[in-house]
């Protein structure tokens, strides 16, 4: 078992570090994260079309590029470094995985080549009011019969629930859980921006009133299929986290050597190379555990349902700790707007709680281990 990269998946790593260093620099970051929208139709079409990101882990029979989990979180890793504003992971990580999740080939045949072109913005809607991401925090309903319902009800802090134009939702039927496809343009849907702390990640609240949908899968067979998409957009977003870690721990480093006090560069002083040393520690336990997820992710794995968990509850302390610690090594000058730490802290804090914070996700570890 080899868990090293291939050259293949490292070159794939440079090609995508170079598109978003020359498509997504700190300032285009800023400036999108000031929009509505929140992202660049030119450079998310550029990303279908030149470097096919968007179809990189759907069957090729299905208009994707037929790769695997472990080249999606190379993709993943590296936006998260670069804090990319664009609609990436909500059509990739949850729009495309609920719809490869649901057993629907039709359903698939119909929608996952949208989304793999990049014509087709998704989302996955699960969360409401209480934020809770489990079943019992799914109240929506919908009525039908056949493969034609309606859904009443709403949604919260969907993650680009604003521009979506295909909204995988979670909805509760007299069968149980179900999933269903629903129009972003379709009547009785009211969608409305939220404010954020995390400005380079848009969310939304969705209200449904007798909106049409369409029935993904079966009725009452939503939970499995929502449980693994969960699980495999929580490995994504453990890739994503490492990328913003290890570019904390680089800033922090780099400020280190430069700053001199007391004629020397601070990174001499044993208090900074302490916090210094334990980021990489943490930094380096945390690309183990989304590496190994994204591997059982791949092959599919008996053990996704264990390592999703564990990576995110992981990889979510690593990120928190190690943007908080940046902004500490840079001093007072972290601290203010111009600076991007603080755009770091907050997708940190932001990651930390979508999809379940850590004692969340530690919890359901226990459970799934047995303890």
């Amino acid at each position: 078992m080899n868990f090293a990269f291939s050259e293949e998946q490292e070159e794939l790593r440079s090609s995508v570090r170079r598109f978003l260093e020359d498509k997504s620099p700190m300032t285009e970051v800023r400036r999108l994260m000031e929009t509505s929208e929140g992202y660049d139709p030119a450079v998310w079409s550029q990303m279908a079309d030149q470097l096919g990101l968007q179809a990189m882990a759907i069957p090729e029979d299905l208009g994707g590029a037929g790769f695997g989990y472990v080249e999606l979180i190379v993709v993943f890793e590296e936006m998260g470094r670069s804090l990319l504003c664009a609609p990436y992971f909500s059509s990739v990580a949850l729009g495309a995985n609920a719809l490869l999740s649901s057993g629907d080939d039709a359903a698939k045949k119909d929608l996952l080549p949208g989304i793999a072109s990049g014509e087709t913005i998704a989302t996955l809607a699960v969360t409401e009011d209480s934020g809770r991401w489990d079943e019992e925090g799914i109240t929506l309903s919908a009525t039908g019969t056949g493969s034609e319902f309606t859904l009443s009800g709403h949604k919260n802090f969907v993650i680009d629930g604003h521009i979506a134009n295909l909204l995988v939702v979670a909805a509760r039927t007299a069968g149980g859980i179900s999933l269903f496809a629903v129009d972003g343009g379709a009547s009785g849907i009211t969608r409305t921006q939220l404010v954020t702390m995390d400005q380079c990640r848009k969310q939304a609240r969705i209200e449904f009133d007798s909106t049409p949908a369409r029935l993904i899968g079966t009725e009452g067979g939503g939970s499995a299929a929502l449980s693994k998409t969960l699980d495999l957009a929580a490995v994504a977003l453990a890739a994503e986290q490492v990328g913003g870690a290890q570019r904390c721990l680089e800033m922090s480093v780099q400020y280190a050597k430069e700053r001199i006090q007391f004629g020397r560069p601070i990174g001499s002083f044993q208090a900074i190379k302490h916090k210094c040393a334990d980021m990489l520690l943490e930094v380096e336990s945390a690309k183990s555990a989304a590496y190994y997820a994204g591997w059982a992710a791949a092959e599919d794995s008996d053990e996704l349902p264990v390592v999703s968990s564990l990576a995110k509850a992981y990889c979510s302390d690593a990120y928190f700790h190690a943007a908080a610690e940046n902004i500490q090594i840079h001093g007072g000058i972290g601290f203010t707007w111009e600076h991007d730490a603080h755009l770091y802290f907050k997708r940190a804090k932001s990651s930390e709680l979508f999809l379940g914070d850590p004692t969340y996700h530690r919890e359901l570890l226990a459970q799934r281990i047995g303890i």
